[in-house]
């Protein structure tokens, strides 16, 4: 006969016990097949949080059947206010202390951190909804599962159980031999510090006299109040007196049936000493986290430390844990963190967050992501931690499939990072884990940090510089990349400020960050062609690109019948200097009386070697989301503004009557009180700061790349290693992308041939080149490696992502090589790194140089981007015969992605400042190299293969591991779609430009 429950004999560590003297049982009769398993009868304590579930490493309660979760559903009885809690679903982190447990159950409704059950949970028969908390009363019955599984026809079992009682009472202290009253916890830490003092705990414990005081002190409590209050049923285990002495019992102690439980008053010393030691052990891991820290000279990365293995002192030289990363807590400001998926309950707990420490997290949500709603951009998800804030960057319309709201484009906000701020400095750690507690204890990740000092006095021009300034541009690329996550959540600008404060100048490593949009070419821009507009007697900041609000209402028949207005800019045109690509200097001008926005600036073309009113004529205004953060700036007197169009463009949209938007290039430069922001600027002010940051051009993605590689000349015959290893490969892989990454990262082709040297593509990496000689080696770990691992196919299923059809397509091109790890004592654990490496042996000294990438961009178009050019009759739009930087080019990224790069320069110039060694080799790559080669018959672990081989095992998929552990399974877009809706972006003016413009006008 098929039992439907099964008592649990080895549970997860119980939180603690409170010493109040509040204690509470509850009576659960089981329902089952048969009479006997009808009238069993089961008696749990208060303050203990019990889980239900078909999983026996997860529960205390077990239902074995099929209609039953892994982890179903959760009781607690709180003895505060006396009242028996039931959570639909499980938390998936454990709660370090009572209290924790007790916010948890205070919502009715839980926000994040939890898994639900498949089948769902009924009381009295009406169905609860996953992640809401009920409270239970005496003769309330709880069915567990619906039985709809086509696999299980005719099941009539009944899993659950009908709440019999509920007693609450108070109880007597525990008497020392002085007679007075103290509790068991004071007890026990009494002879826990006299343990830890002792030479030989092990002996103290057993010959102490002080165990003796303590076992009578819990036979006392048995005879107290609680066993009178709690008759002992045949069916019903007794209450655990012990408990309340031993708060942190072994698993293989935690026992809830009658079965199982042995009465407290038959325990022996050894049971207790078993008990004991492990309460030493907590004490003393307490201690340890007083004496945690970690340093780094920030020209290496490190590895996560894992659990439950070997651990030489070679070893944990070169791993770093969240604790230590953090360390000291109790100095820290504030932070910032930027992840994928997050268990906000578990970082709280485990690195012992203090609830009034401002915190910042920023994080994925593909609804609120994608949504244009103020209110969707943040939450406040626990009262007990009030400083404590989510953040959902927003995604670009322009990303999106054309004009469909319907139908957006895949994007993901995917970087994992943390900035921890103390008085003195502030550390940068990037990371490729996310914030779960999996993640970093189960799965290699790679961790990069650094501290960088504050200083006395704030720089705002570092958040502006670039990499030909003298100085490394990491502020920059810091505070462009933050600005980018928080431009929607005023309350945040801060951090700009926050970042002018510290010195970044001695950064070891370059910022790699992507950011989804449309970006236009860095290389042959709008900046290098307006440089030779005009002289700058003030140091220029950057670019932005913008547009010219209600042209189209200026020059539409209805307002300009007799085309008047239309010549006389043509008029002006001819007046005024154009730049050779064609680029006309146009005026802005503040405007102070229009009601409808006080920030509005308008554009004028004007005649400025002989400006008059008549040499003067209105184009529109730049747009509210500009015009909000630039006038103030502007009135403060930080910053100045030139503005630059295209006057072909411009004749064209007024000619074609279409709603076409008008460019405007923004070059941004120093104010006449730039040097005084310090003094000038207020807390008011950082939102339009954090905007204005947000809103500068700068290199992402694979321009980024090859802005910071092309510093340096990379000799290609002494290529040695060329490697990408991933958790993720993009479904448009294709050698089109490959050529390209391969052309950012400084590849370039070998020819000799005179008619192609005079070719001014001559030695750029290209397609054609990409199917002759692959470039870039890939390592992803075979099917038979992810089957073989410790805990199987199941800890990989949802961590690596990899389509068939894109195996398929590249299966022949050789570039597919095993992911083994290194060290050693890391083989059997799955791999989340994301590392690339191209190495090159110096022939002079044997040295080896070259650069490293580690972060959190896989390999794929939608974390590097995709290169789009315009249509051309010479390649038909669909494949550009040169890779790289082109003024006509775009680059269409989905993701956000932060990494940095590694770089020991060739020994030529090896002088430079960025090096950040003299061997390649001294940093210590996650995977064996060089990486073995794919055997005839291996096969990749693609989400096909995994899913066979579970099939094969017999093995269900968990929705609630997968919930947790989801990494990489978005889809990618289908390049030819992506082009097409990114040419149609962008080109017509959208509604909320119209209605701004037109409350301007009138």
């Amino acid at each position: 006969m098929e039992k439907p429950f099964i008592p649990c004999k080895s549970g997860e560590k119980q939180i603690d016990l409170p010493t109040s003297s509040i204690l509470g049982f509850f009576y659960l009769r089981l329902l089952g097949r048969g009479t006997d398993e009808g009238q069993r009868l089961i008696c749990l304590r208060s303050d203990r949080l019990y889980t239900v579930g078909r999983k026996r490493k997860h529960c205390e309660i077990v239902f074995d059947h099929c209609c039953i979760s892994r982890r179903h559903c959760q009781l607690f009885l709180d003895s505060k206010d006396q009242r028996l809690k039931l959570f639909h679903g499980f938390f998936l982190s454990l709660a370090p202390n009572l209290g924790e447990v007790r916010r948890r159950f205070e919502c009715e409704r839980q926000g994040l951190g939890f898994g639900v059950s498949l089948n769902g949970v009924s009381i009295n028969g009406r169905k609860l909804k996953r992640g809401t908390i009920a409270v239970l009363s005496e003769g309330d019955k709880v069915a567990l599962g619906c039985c709809r599984r086509r696999s299980v026809p005719g099941c009539t079992i009944r899993c659950g159980f009908i709440v019999e009682g509920i007693v609450v009472s108070e109880i007597a202290g525990i008497p020392d031999v002085s007679g007075q009253s103290v509790s068991g916890a004071d007890l026990l830490l009494k002879l826990c510090r006299r343990v830890l003092s002792s030479g030989d705990p092990v002996k103290y414990l057993s010959s102490s006299p002080d165990l003796n005081l303590l076992k009578r002190s819990s036979f006392h409590r048995s005879g107290s109040a609680a066993t009178a209050l709690i008759p002992v049923h045949e069916n019903c285990s007794k209450p655990d007196a012990e408990a309340g002495i031993f708060p942190y019992r072994a698993k293989q102690e935690i026992n809830l049936t009658v079965d199982n439980v042995n009465d407290a008053n038959t325990g022996t010393c050894s049971q207790i000493s078993a008990k004991m030691r492990g309460d030493c052990n907590h004490i003393l891991h307490q201690q340890n986290r007083r004496s945690l820290g970690c340093c780094s000279n920030a020209k290496t990365f490190f590895l996560n430390r894992l659990e439950l293995t070997a651990h030489g002192k070679a070893n944990q030289l070169s791993e770093v844990t969240l604790v230590e990363l953090l360390h000291p807590v109790e100095s820290l400001i504030q932070i910032f963190i930027a992840t994928f998926t997050c268990d906000i309950s578990w970082f709280l707990s485990h690195c012992q967050i203090p609830s009034n420490l401002p915190v910042t997290v920023a994080c994925h949500s593909a609804e609120k992501c994608w949504s244009s709603s103020c209110y969707d951009r943040t939450s406040a998800p626990y009262s007990d931690y009030p400083n404590l804030l989510l953040v959902y960057p927003s995604f670009p319309d322009e990303i999106a499939f054309g004009k469909d709201q319907s139908k957006k484009g895949v994007a993901c906000h995917h970087p994992k990072f943390f900035l921890l701020q103390r008085d003195e400095s502030v550390r940068v750690v990037v990371t490729s884990a996310n914030l779960v507690s999996k993640q970093w204890n189960q799965i290699t990740n790679t961790v990069w940090w650094q501290d960088f000092p504050r200083r006395n006095e704030p720089n705002y021009a570092s958040l502006f510089g670039t990499i030909k300034g003298p100085n490394s541009d990491f502020a920059a690329q810091l505070a462009r990349f933050i600005a980018s996550l928080i431009s929607g959540v005023p309350s945040q600008a801060h951090w700009i400020n926050d970042l002018a404060r510290h010195d970044f100048r001695g950064a070891s490593a370059h910022l790699i960050a992507s950011i989804p949009g449309i970006h236009a070419s860095c290389t042959g821009s709008s900046l290098e062609q307006i440089l030779f507009l005009k002289s700058f007697t003030t140091k220029k900041l950057g670019t932005i690109q913008a547009s010219v609000v209600g042209f189209n209402q200026r020059f539409r028949t209805t307002t300009d019948s007799s085309g008047e207005q239309l010549k006389n800019m043509v008029s002006l045109f001819r007046k005024c200097q154009e730049n050779s690509s064609g680029l006309l200097e146009v005026a802005l001008k503040r405007n102070y009386n229009i009601p409808a926005d006080a920030n509005a600036i308008s554009v004028h073309v004007s005649n400025f070697s002989e400006p008059s009113n008549e040499d003067s004529l209105q184009l529109g205004f730049l747009p509210r989301d500009v015009a909000k953060w630039a006038a103030p700036l502007v009135d403060l007197g930080l910053f100045e503004f030139s503005a630059y169009i295209c006057c072909k463009d411009a004749i064209s949209i007024a000619l074609e009557e279409k709603n076409k938007k008008l460019q405007c290039s923004l070059l941004l430069t120093q104010g006449p009180y730039f040097s005084e922001m310090s003094r000038l600027i207020q807390p008011k002010h950082f939102p339009a700061l954090c905007l204005c940051i947000a809103s500068i051009q700068r290199c992402f993605g694979l321009w980024r790349l090859q802005e910071v590689i092309s510093q340096y000349k990379w000799p290609e015959p002494l290529e040695t290693n060329f490697v990408y290893a991933t958790s993720s490969l993009g479904t448009s892989m294709n050698p089109q992308f490959l050529a390209e990454f391969a052309a950012a990262a400084g590849k370039k082709s070998l020819q000799s041939s005179e008619s192609e040297e005079s070719d001014p593509d001559w030695g750029c990496w290209s397609i054609d080149h990409e199917l002759r000689c692959p470039s870039v080696r890939i390592l992803f770990p075979t099917i038979d490696r992810v089957k073989t691992s410790i805990h199987g196919v199941q800890s990989s299923r949802f961590l690596l992502s990899f389509a068939e059809k894109t195996w398929q397509s590249l299966s022949n091109t050789g570039i597919f090589h095993d992911a083994v790890p290194n060290p050693a004592h890391r083989i059997g654990y799955p791999m989340h790194v994301k590392v690339a490496c191209r190495r090159f042996l110096s022939q002079r000294s044997s040295s080896s140089f070259g650069w490293i990438y580690c972060g959190s961009h896989n390999f794929s178009p939608a974390a590097w981007g995709r290169r789009l050019a315009l249509p051309s009759p010479v390649n038909g739009g669909l494949r550009p015969r040169s890779i790289g930087f082109s003024a006509s080019a775009t680059l269409r990224i989905c993701n956000y992605e932060l990494g940095v790069l590694l770089i020991v320069p060739p020994p030529e110039a090896s002088d430079e400042t960025d090096a950040v060694g003299c061997n390649l080799d001294d940093i210590a790559l996650p995977f064996v190299m060089p990486a073995p080669r794919y055997r005839v018959g291996d096969r990749p672990a693609t989400t096909r293969a995994m899913r066979e081989a579970m099939a094969e095992l017999a093995i269900s998929e968990d929705p609630f591991l997968a919930e947790q552990d989801e990494e990489e399974v978005n889809e990618e877009d289908d390049p030819q779609e992506a082009a097409g809706a990114a040419l149609e972006y962008g080109v017509e003016e959208n509604e909320e430009d119209k209605i701004y413009a037109e409350m301007l006008w009138s």
